[in-house]
């Protein structure tokens, strides 16, 4: 299960903070980071970071967004700075994780809402 918690609604230029815990059967947690979808649009990748280190960001975002792992507590964060109208859309936590030594899955949180206002 994925949580996600920080939405909410910003003017532009502002920041905002989002936060995602897993839960349940994890044994390991492979890659984490977020996706976005605004009304009428595909789901596209914000940002994501994997078990080395890695990250992965849209090109919309470099400069402004961060996303760090806070692996003890199986948490994903993304640090939204300079936000704008563009940026709004529900964002959703993602996971690919193992939740045995052999079996794994993408899991998705619910979404959160972020609206820039300009």
């Amino acid at each position: 299960q994925l949580v996600e918690s920080g939405g909410g609604w910003v003017q532009a230029g502002g920041s905002l903070r989002l936060s995602c815990a897993a839960s349940g059967s994890i044994f390991s947690i492979v890659d984490m980071g977020w996706y976005r979808q605004a009304p009428g649009k595909e789901r596209e990748l914000v940002a994501t970071k994997n078990s080395g280190g890695g990250t992965n960001y849209a090109d919309s975002v470099k400069g402004r967004f961060t996303v760090s792992r806070e692996n003890a507590k199986n948490t994903v964060l993304l640090q939204m700075n300079s936000l704008e109208p563009e940026d709004t859309a529900v964002y959703y936590c993602y996971a690919r994780l193992y939740y045995s030594r052999t079996n794994w899955d993408d899991f998705w949180g619910q979404g959160t809402q972020v609206t820039v206002s300009s």
